[in-house]
Formats: C-alpha cells, sequence, structure tokens
C-alpha cells in the first residue's frame, strides 16, 4: 500500500513577539493562513527502518531533516517496529518563512498515522507536532488560525470575510533568512522583541469584518525590523508593491518571503507582471487564491 499526501505552506499575517522565556524560546502572538502551495509526500511501509529520499540533493534525507525525525518520533510514539519509504518532492523553497518543512512533518504524522491504520489520538499526534517545532501543530489543521505561546497553541479561525475572493501573491528573492538569526538580532530592536499583547485579535476581528483596506495597516511583523535592515532588496520590494496597489505587503516568518495581497487574482497575476517587469524574472513568485474558510 503507498499513500499521497499535499504539504502546503502559509503565510503570517501578523507575527507579534512578546518577548523572551524563560526556556530559551520567544513568547509570540500570530495570525497564520494556509496557502496552496505544496510538497508532495509518498508513504509506503518499510520492513525495519526509514527510508526518505528527495528531488533535492541539496536537503539531507537523515536525521537533520524534520521528516524524517516526524517519522521516527511517530512510529516510536506507536509502538510500530516497521519502517517507513518515504518520498518527498519539494516545490516549496527553502528557508523560505513559509513554513514548508513545518508543513512536510505534519504531512509525515497524519500520512503515517493513516498508512498504520490510526494508531495515535488526533491529540497524541498534536504532542509530538509540538515537540518537532513551533509551526508544526499549525499544519494538523487546514484552517487560519491564531497560535500563541512559542506558536504551539493553535486556535482555528472558521471565516475571514475581509479575505474573501482575495489573493496572495509570493515573491520569494533566491535566498534564505535564517531563523535563528532572525530572532538573535531581534535583542538590537527592543520594540519588537517586547512587542504589545492584543494585536493579533485585533486583526482578526477587522478580517471579520468585509473590510480589507481597515484591516490592511494592522498585518505586523516583528522579525522585520532585523530582516529588512539586512536585506534592503525585500524592502524595495515592499516598496514597489505597495506603490503598485497592493492592500498589504509583509514579510512571511523569519523570510525571505515578501508576500502581498491583492483584491482578486486577476489583480494580484498584474502585480506580479509589474513586478517581473521591475525586478526580473529571477526571484520565484507564485499567484495563489485565498482559500475560502
Amino acid at each position: 500500500m503507498t499513500l499521497e499526501k499535499k504539504s502546503g505552506c502559509k503565510v503570517n499575517l501578523l507575527l507579534n513577539i512578546l518577548g523572551k522565556r524563560p526556556d530559551g524560546f520567544h513568547e509570540l502572538e500570530t495570525v497564520m493562513h494556509p496557502v496552496g502551495v505544496f510538497d508532495i509526500l509518498d508513504f509506503a511501509r518499510h520492513p525495519n527502518r526509514i527510508e526518505l529520499t528527495c528531488n533535492l540533493p541539496c536537503l539531507p534525507t537523515d536525521s537533520r531533516n524534520l521528516v524524517h525525525r516526524a517519522a521516527t518520533a511517530f512510529l516510536q510514539k506507536a509502538g510500530i517496529r516497521e519502517g517507513a519509504r518515504i518520498h518527498l518532492e519539494k516545490n516549496i523553497p527553502l528557508a523560505a518563512g513559509l513554513g514548508g518543512g513545518s508543513s512536510d512533518a505534519a504531512a509525515t504524522l497524519s500520512g503515517l498515522n493513516e498508512l498504520f491504520g490510526h494508531p495515535l489520538s488526533p491529540l497524541q499526534l498534536r504532542e509530538i507536532a509540538a515537540e518537532l517545532g513551533s509551526d508544526v501543530p499549525f499544519f494538523l489543521q487546514t484552517k487560519p488560525a491564531l497560535a500563541t505561546g512559542r506558536g504551539e497553541k493553535i486556535q482555528s479561525l472558521d471565516s475571514l470575510p475581509a479575505l474573501q475572493g482575495a489573493a496572495f501573491l509570493l515573491i520569494h528573492p533566491g535566498f534564505g533568512v535564517s531563523t535563528p538569526w532572525a530572532y538573535q538580532n531581534l535583542t538590537r530592536f527592543p520594540a519588537a522583541l517586547n512587542g504589545s499583547p492584543g494585536r493579533a485579535q485585533k486583526l482578526i476581528s477587522l478580517l471579520q469584518t468585509a473590510d480589507l483596506k481597515l484591516a490592511a495597516p494592522e498585518f505586523y511583523n516583528s522579525l522585520e525590523a532585523p530582516v529588512l535592515g539586512k536585506y534592503p532588496l525585500v524592502a524595495l520590494f515592499q516598496e514597489f508593491l505597495r506603490e503598485k496597489g497592493a492592500a498589504a505587503t509583509l514579510l512571511s516568518g523569519s523570510g525571505s518571503t515578501t508576500f502581498a495581497v491583492a483584491g482578486d487574482p486577476a489583480s494580484a497575476e498584474t502585480l506580479a507582471e509589474q513586478f517581473k517587469g521591475k525586478f526580473g524574472a529571477t526571484c520565484w513568485t507564485a499567484v495563489v487564491p485565498v482559500q475560502s474558510s
């Protein structure tokens, strides 16, 4: 038996860092939205080990890979002595702030649970996901969500009418940003490191109206402070997108992907063509309709 899973990505409509915790992590509140750009994972049973392959030779396929670690954690938790054969087809850019690795890990947990006959409960899968990484629990569900704590506490959001009919334009500049570097350098920006709580709920309340223009100014990412300073090209991208009429533009996660929100897919396609006309076609871009929740 083989099983295929699609593994999507996300953008952060808001990422508000609330300070550093005693355990070394950062307390935060973030509003994440799923995005329909997908990696593909194929699963099959293996008699005695985890065998991971990938279409990208640059990606490790041992325990350095989050998919491998997710498979190991699942089999141990479920008490399964067999292994698994997994092939990962990467389409989501790496080190991009889109959560592709976390999404692949979540798809591995749900995929193996299905492959082996659902030995673990949803709660057990969430517990493993939280141990693997802060973004992984988000991808065990399919809706926009408010995440708190270090990002592992997920509250799904049913409807965001302000985004109805809208589209995301994703732009990856061809280089990655290290998440640890971004957080380490946040210490140079005390206001961004110690944000005021409540911004996430304010944005959610505005997105639950039908007015994107009213909600757009509340899009915010604390990590833009260090990242845009080091990578001014990304700031230029954002300035251009705003000039051309994007309702909002923001760094996703720690970057390096910048995304813009347009009122509809046609406007997002026009924005993408204008961007390529200005900056060339070397950046990875994708226009993705906002998924209705």
